[in-house]
């Protein structure tokens, strides 16, 4: 087969895919992952052949819209129909190069992050199956019912009517207990973690409870003030615990001056500290809260943007995670909330249940057989 992967300019999308489009190389089908030229060279680094098609897409100005409550790019109303919007945005960008990509590649499917909606519209154009790849909790299940309507046009312009922006398969590697009862049918697949090519770090044996704190990217390029991690760490700090703040080198300025005794590591694959930590405090973004899944290990989340409070919310009702919401963040209620979740046992417990959950599902290796099924193409 020959599979065209593709995402927006985002990289914790791009990581999303990566397992599956190695596990496809490695069973002898041809990949080429497409995406806007901000992501070219990093894609390069995950191991993968990329193509850039389009033009980049300012993203953190619309998510910073929305985040904020502006409106951007002439989007009316509340932060749902901004997103929208974004997403709007990123595939008029993407579309006509990735077309023109298709028919130079002559793909067998497309697969797609579920947001990089060119992928299903090129799809169509091709002639080809569109394989949509879920990065989390399928939020975008709930807006099945308004995409279609705000795509029309872009599809039109292309010669296009009806297209199905939901793939004609889903792979999903989200525990099935994370997964709202409104979202289609998938061909489940065990997530194993990649969150950049950082150097892996392995942290000691410790003899106090280790909490791991991180922010992941987005928050810190919307705004200094979006980037609680500091705060977070001090106060944890003074608990008594051990604290590790897990950092990219762009967020180091930001960190001020931080207690003696925390460890900060920066650039390193979050999948290589987890599995000696004992809690994690984070965001909510979709690969954080998988990759602690994937160790077993709790959350205590904070979500400020609305897909990071859908996974929020859908861990926290599964027992493994604690919730609070940025408005009601203070140094006496992270201490008591991370004190709960490690005193406890019970979110421990529900972490574990759907480590075991994950660790069910079938590996990426196995999903290319359903891949060749769609596309009735085998290696």
């Amino acid at each position: 087969m020959r599979l065209l992967f593709t995402t927006w300019a985002w990289p914790s999308h791009l990581y999303a895919l990566v397992t599956q489009a190695w596990a496809c190389r490695a069973a002898g089908h041809e990949v080429v992952v497409a995406t806007q030229p901000a992501l070219v060279e990093e894609t390069g680094r995950c191991g993968l052949p990329a193509v850039a098609v389009g033009h980049d897409v300012d993203a953190v100005a619309m998510v910073r819209g929305y985040a904020l409550g502006a409106r951007k790019g002439g989007v009316p109303g509340g932060r749902g129909p901004r997103a929208a919007g974004m997403l709007l945005a990123h595939a008029e960008s993407m579309l006509t190069g990735l077309i023109g990509l298709g028919r130079r590649f002559r793909p067998d499917a497309v697969v797609y992050e579920p947001t990089a909606l060119a992928g299903p519209l090129a799809a169509a154009a091709l002639g080809v199956p569109a394989v949509r790849h879920l990065y989390g909790t399928d939020l975008m299940a709930r807006a099945r019912n308004v995409l279609p309507g705000l795509f029309a046009p872009l599809a039109a312009r292309h010669g296009l009517e009806a297209v199905d922006l939901y793939g004609r398969l889903t792979v999903d590697p989200t525990p099935p207990s994370l997964q709202p009862p409104t979202a289609p049918p998938a061909v489940p697949v065990r997530y194993l973690p990649f969150n950049g090519g950082g150097r892996p770090v392995t942290l000691p044996p410790s003899g106090r409870p280790r909490v791991c704190v991180t922010w992941g990217h987005t928050m810190a390029k919307l705004s200094d003030r979006y980037f609680l991690l500091p705060g977070v760490v001090r106060a944890l700090h003074s608990a008594g615990l051990e604290v590790v703040a897990v950092v990219s080198a762009a967020q180091v300025p930001l960190l001020g001056q931080l207690p003696d005794g925390v460890r900060v590591v920066v650039d390193a694959p979050l999948h290589s500290l987890l599995g000696g930590c004992d809690l994690v405090v984070a965001h909510g973004g979709a690969g954080t809260v998988l990759t602690a899944l994937h160790h077993g290990v709790p959350l205590l989340l904070v979500p400020q943007l609305p897909d990071h409070a859908g996974h929020a919310a859908a861990v926290t009702a599964a027992g493994a995670a604690g919730l609070l919401e940025a408005a009601e963040v203070s140094p006496e209620r992270l201490r008591e909330e991370a004190g709960r979740l490690l005193d406890g046992g019970t979110a421990r417990a529900a972490a574990r249940r759907l480590q075991e959950e994950m660790r069910r599902q079938r590996p990426p290796s196995a999903v290319t057989a359903d891949l060749e099924a769609v596309t009735g193409r085998p290696a």
